[in-house]
């Protein structure tokens, strides 16, 4: 049995999205890994955006990472994946079915989103008798891997007390201002000093306005965000934002191709793209629909992931800063991971540790509640291994 491992550290440095504590949480969990579960160092991938000695956290590199990381699995090996650094959610594409009602993505260094059914094809891809685990310690982070089942939290349609699927432009706006001021950070009080607290939510405005610096457009909005990831990223773009593409691509053709060409519809599919995520498909679209996910209504009953997720789908999750001593910055939610190893000494469950994670983060004065998405089989199996 082999145990191999990919960890992940977003800061963002020198941006208005810089946090402080995913690097740490990585190099935590590199030694948790090490002297605690028995990983070898050379099975454990790291990728940082601190360093550039080390592999940057791409949205290329990290699918490149999870990709060679489940093809060289065989039955039997461990696999773990832990993310530290921003989450984000965009509404849903018009017409799609969601358990959340979202997108749940991980935002890489370079903004090239990777979303849950991205995670849900590599899950996919995991061979039989191999498992998984995910730890994201991020925003959002609650159904990442889209279709898991829920074992604790409140994020899906089954668990009942989802905010609704239809996107509405005032709740995202009442969202945006609430992140924007969030994300300035804010103190909060404990033992003799406290934190400095940010959350790690990339709200969609300041997204936005990264992609707009990074391109030099300035009508980019929230109709025309996977377009401009396509653009931008074109074939190292989310396969989900590639099949959104292809099927705006492919009405395109259908309805005026012949004038336009391959390049005419490339040079306005943003404006009708904001025009599809706007309104409902009619009727005569369902055909084209069906195309795009086709997939997610084909897939196996087998699943071999485990997501340990920091918050729930509208929750954000703590980067916390102890006043005074910033370079030992945090997750919240890695940082409780990392002491209820300590004193269980390792031996604990999935669903013990995230009900654990809850109590104890509910005692430190933070107000997001960790989930636990996987089959029944691994819910009270050991964590990691």
């Amino acid at each position: 049995m082999a145990k191999k491992a990919l960890l992940i550290g977003c800061n963002y440095p020198g941006t208005k999205a810089e946090l402080r504590g995913c690097i740490n949480d990585v190099w935590r969990m590199h030694r948790c890994l090490i002297n605690r579960y028995g990983f070898a160092e050379e099975d454990i991938i790291v990728l940082i955006d601190t360093n550039h000695s080390y592999t940057q956290p791409t949205g290329k590199n990290i699918r490149s990472a999870l990709s060679r990381l489940i093809m060289s699995a065989k039955p039997d090996d461990v696999l773990f994946v832990h993310y530290s650094g921003h989450g984000t959610r965009l509404p849903v594409e018009t017409g799609e079915e969601d358990d959340t009602g979202y997108d749940e993505c991980i935002v890489p260094t370079d903004m090239n989103l990777i979303t849950d059914d991205d995670f849900r094809e590599f899950v996919d891809k995991v061979p039989r008798g191999c498992q998984i685990t995910i730890v994201s310690d991020s925003c959002h982070s609650g159904g990442l891997i889209q279709a898991a089942k829920e074992q604790i939290g409140e994020s899906t349609k089954e668990g009942g007390q989802i905010i609704g699927s239809g996107f509405e432009f005032k709740h995202f706006l009442h969202r945006s201002v609430e992140h924007t001021i969030k994300s300035r950070g804010i103190h909060i009080p404990h033992g003799d000093q406290g934190y400095y607290v940010k959350n790690r939510s990339l709200p969609l405005s300041t997204l936005i306005e990264i992609l707009k610096q990074k391109t030099g457009k300035e009508d980019i909005d929230i109709g025309k965000l996977r377009p401009t990831l396509f653009n931008m990223f074109g074939d190292d773009a989310s396969p989900k934002v590639k099949k959104f593409m292809n099927f705006l691509l492919k009405k395109l053709e259908h309805v005026g191709g012949e004038s336009g060409g391959h390049s005419g519809i490339l040079g306005i599919v943003g404006s009708l793209a904001q025009e599809f995520l706007k309104q409902k498909l009619v009727e005569n679209d369902e055909g084209i629909k069906e195309e795009v996910h086709a997939e997610s209504n084909n897939r196996g009953l087998r699943d071999f992931g485990i997501l340990l997720s920091g918050c729930q789908t509208d929750q954000t999750s703590a980067d916390a800063s102890p006043i005074g001593n910033s370079d030992n910055a945090y997750g919240a939610f890695s940082n409780a991971i990392q002491e209820i190893i300590e004193e269980s000494g390792g031996a604990i469950t999935n669903k013990e540790l995230v009900l654990k994670a809850r109590k104890k983060l509910k005692r430190q004065g933070f107000s997001q509640r960790p989930g636990l998405y996987c089959s029944d089989q691994y819910a009270d199996t050991p964590f990691v291994c």
